[in-house]
């Protein structure tokens, strides 16, 4: 077994919040070692829109979840932090003071001074299409997220589902592919004006809208050609495609995290809003994760709870210190943290 890693911090969760979370730890000397499940950091953003804009980071006017999670790796580099990425946290136990064991599904050991709990919503899993037999066509014509959409160009596609993520493909498809949007409602969960848009393409027969649930699946030899498709008439369709988008949404599941001892509210984490701790002195939660009177899961929410969460573990990891706030744009400690030059020191000497 490998030796125990030591920490000041131990950040769970690789998503932007907890990529945020390192560079704010950072900013007041605090090093983290980060742990994730999924095979690559950026959590949800990357692993399922990679390609999807975002429109409300501040300061930045457009981003995809990519871009996102690129510019936030930047930002932690001075930083140093390491990442431990396939690794499911299966316990965290608070054994005394400054020191909690974390340990993974793989046998990794952490003794950590705090704990920050940045895991979204917990795993997630797709809501899957519960057809006999549809199963064994998933990676075949058949997925739940996009990965590449080039591969969809010039095809015939089914994209089923009313939240955003469908009709957001739905519109980047539409001039690239044969797009047909199927979803079980007159009634989108989606925005209104992804809503309008979506529908101005039909009126120009840039694609198609129909109202239905699927009911069984055509296949001819070993491949998925279609979906019968039950209409608001209650007539039985056959809809041929190439491809098949379901987005039908997330499944959300708190696994281990509900057995650490945290006080819940349905699959979120209570914390208070002044340093975004849980019940647990010294176990923070910030982003999705959690829940306080007002929460609103915003990305930029999630970057303002990182930054909180930052001063409360620096005063309870070393509590005979003052934590004192400073200015990136005027601190040479902060600057000497960056690893950038002072911008004031050629006009104040």
């Amino acid at each position: 077994m490998p030796s125990p890693i030591q920490t000041e911090a131990l950040i769970i969760g690789a998503g932007p919040v907890g990529l945020f979370q390192i560079f704010e730890l950072g900013l007041l000397g605090i090093k983290a070692h980060v742990v994730d499940s999924l095979p690559a950091v950026g959590g949800q953003c990357v692993e399922l829109y990679p390609d999807k804009p975002i429109y409300d980071i501040p300061a930045v006017p457009v981003c995809t979840g990519q871009e996102l999670t690129d510019n936030l790796m930047q930002q932690t580099a001075p930083f140093g932090p390491t990442f431990h990425l396939k690794q499911k946290v299966t316990r965290v136990e608070k054994r005394g003071e400054r020191d909690f064991l974390v340990e993974t599904h793989t046998g990794l050991v952490f003794h950590a001074g705090c704990v920050i709990l940045a895991a979204g919503m917990g795993s997630f899993v797709p809501k899957r299409i519960g057809l006999k037999s549809i199963q064994k066509y998933e990676g075949v014509n058949l997925a739940y997220k996009v990965v590449d959409p080039t591969r969809y160009y010039g095809k015939e596609v089914v994209i089923l589902g009313g939240g955003d993520s469908a009709l957001d493909w739905a519109l980047e498809l539409a001039d690239k592919a044969t797009v047909v949007l199927v979803h079980r409602r007159e009634t989108f969960r989606a925005q209104p004006a992804s809503v309008a848009k979506m529908r101005a393409l039909c009126d120009d027969l840039k694609m198609q809208c129909l109202t239905g649930s699927i009911t069984s699946i055509i296949e001819q030899g070993d491949r998925l050609t279609g979906v019968n498709v039950r209409g608001s008439d209650r007539v039985v369709r056959a809809l041929d495609f190439e491809e098949l988008l379901c987005f039908w949404g997330l499944s959300p599941k708190l696994g281990p995290i509900a057995e650490w001892g945290l006080e819940l509210s349905g699959k979120r984490v209570q914390v208070d809003t002044e340093k975004f701790q849980t019940n647990v002195e010294g176990f923070y939660a910030v982003g999705d994760i959690n829940v306080y009177p007002g929460k609103k899961k915003l990305i930029l929410s999630g970057f303002h709870e990182a930054a909180l969460a930052a001063f409360a573990a620096k005063a309870y990891l070393y509590p005979d210190e003052k934590v004192f706030l400073e200015y990136t744009t005027t601190s040479p400690k902060l600057h000497q943290r960056l690893g950038v030059e002072d911008p004031f020191k050629d006009e104040l000497s």
